[in-house]
């Protein structure tokens, strides 16, 4: 871990390239390029440096969360759809785990049954879902908190 803590790691997974051609009801209407500038200006008002990664393969989201402790002292994870069934996706965040927060743009606790399981359940310090955008700010101060930065 690095001395100064405050490197975040903001994980988002399947489809979110995409993010702007998703119903903007659930999702904000943002591309991910809008939504991670957004998240980059909440990050810098608390002292954080954001580390972006997005892909929609399983195992490179898998092999990025291998080496997450290398990167990063704490991160956001918004998995996507893996988030309710990829094991693998849980199992590869236990390797080496940072204080994490898992965040949905959307109330995945009041959508489909499925959304409402999460394999990141005890496994991060929160879940945050249905504030969209605001969802990551509130991610960053808590592991703003977390951190002591």
């Amino acid at each position: 871990m690095s001395a100064a803590t405050n490197r975040i790691a903001v994980l988002h997974g399947v489809n979110f390239d995409v993010l702007e051609k998703r119903n903007p009801d659930l999702y904000g209407g943002l591309s991910l390029a809008e939504l991670e500038y957004r998240i980059s200006g909440f990050a810098g008002e608390l002292g954080l440096e954001p580390i972006f990664f997005q892909s929609n393969s399983e195992a490179d989201f898998c092999g990025y969360l291998h080496r997450l402790a290398e990167t990063a002292d704490g991160a956001i994870i918004n998995a996507g759809a893996w988030s309710h069934y990829s094991r693998a996706i849980g199992d590869a965040y236990g390797v080496d785990p940072v204080p994490a927060v898992e965040v949905h743009l959307s109330d995945v606790e009041n959508r489909d049954q499925w959304r409402k399981i999460s394999v990141f359940d005890g496994l991060v310090e929160a879940k945050i879902c249905g504030k969209g955008v605001d969802g990551y700010r509130e991610a960053l101060e808590l592991l703003a908190d977390r951190l002591g930065v």
